[in-house]
């Protein structure tokens, strides 16, 4: 992917785009902001965070608004995905499906917490390894 030095850099803006978004979250009912932040195949990053809606199936993950946005930009596939909450909590299932739909070949997610710590993961070994993909419908 890029350097120690460019990667530690790269995860350092992220962290700040997704905790930017994660105070923007509307979160009425569950109190929970989380915050997200992806960098595409491209180089571009976009981030987003969690709306919640009075009925609960109307609710959008923060990863869903990033990906979305980015997909409607013009992209393609996503390289790296900065999760923020302040319990460091990882990706539900609607998200995971949705990164495997876009994931590069070596999509990898970070999860932040309030503290700083962070934990770097390998989509496909470590979040989602039997994503059902578009390979599967072919």
């Amino acid at each position: 992917m890029k350097n120690q030095n460019e990667l530690t850099k790269t995860i350092q803006e992220l962290r700040e785009i997704a905790k930017d978004f994660a105070d923007r979250a509307y979160s009425p009912y569950s109190q929970v902001k989380v915050g997200a932040a992806i960098l595409s195949s491209k180089g571009k990053t976009y981030g987003g965070c969690n709306i919640e809606n009075s009925s609960y199936g109307g609710t959008v993950c923060a990863e869903q608004v990033a990906i979305l946005k980015a997909i409607s930009e013009g992209e393609k596939k996503i390289n790296l995905v900065y999760i923020y909450t302040r319990e460091g909590w990882p990706p539900c299932g609607i998200c995971r499906q949705m990164m495997s739909e876009f994931a590069s070949s070596g999509l990898k997610i970070i999860i932040g917490d309030i503290t700083g710590k962070e934990s770097l993961l390998d989509f496909k070994k470590e979040i989602l390894p039997l994503a059902f993909t578009p390979k599967h419908l072919k």
